[in-house]
């Protein structure tokens, strides 16, 4: 019985572990808890990286690119104009890269890619201006509800992990669309508008 005394009373409080820093991918420096980012164009990937690393592509449109801090707000969509492109849900992303411009929308499952209405994207592009105004692969513009922003890419890959993290069940739940909502309050408020 006496064996058996060290499993009676309360469990022993675990060691606190060491708070992990986060490195940059690209030199391997600490990067910090508030970091760039930069984009791999080959791979369609996001790299966390150090201040000089990201100074380092800056100003480059090679493979790697700095994922510049730009926030902009732009005239709403009327719910025609949105219908037209044939998007089936609220909220959207749009990146212009090599070989047009995609768009995406999140979900549960991640980015979903989802046909886009070029003609109706072109003629979007024509009365809205700031839907052409995001600097490729790096920047992109997000739509919700009519609301129209360009945002750095990472913002839209934020956006996907929080939808990916909190989305219960078929409608995502109220604790989903509550963090969905102060995302895009920060978003406005990053914009200006």
């Amino acid at each position: 019985m006496s064996g058996l005394r060290r499993f009676v009373g309360p469990a022993p409080t675990p060691a606190p572990r060491p708070v992990e820093e986060e490195r940059c991918e690209m030199c391997g420096a600490v990067a910090g808890p508030v970091h760039g980012h930069v984009v791999d164009t080959e791979n369609r990937a996001l790299q966390c990286v150090c201040r000089p690393c990201y100074l380092l592509f800056a100003h480059d449109s090679g493979r790697f690119r700095a994922v510049p801090v730009r926030y902009l707000t732009g005239t709403r969509l009327a719910s025609a104009e949105w219908e037209s492109l044939g998007i089936p849900v609220g909220s959207a992303f749009f990146l212009r890269g090599e070989h047009g411009t995609s768009a995406f929308y999140p979900s549960p499952a991640g980015a979903t890619e989802c046909l886009l209405n070029l003609d109706a994207w072109t003629e979007l592009i024509t009365t809205h201006p700031l839907l052409a105004a995001a600097t490729p692969e790096v920047e992109a513009i997000l739509v919700r509800d009519g609301e129209v922003f360009l945002v750095p890419v990472d913002a839209c890959y934020e956006l996907v992990g929080l939808v990916r993290t909190h989305w219960k069940g078929f409608d995502g739940g109220a604790a989903a669309h509550q963090r969905i909502d102060e995302f895009f309050a920060a978003i406005r408020a990053r914009a200006g508008s």
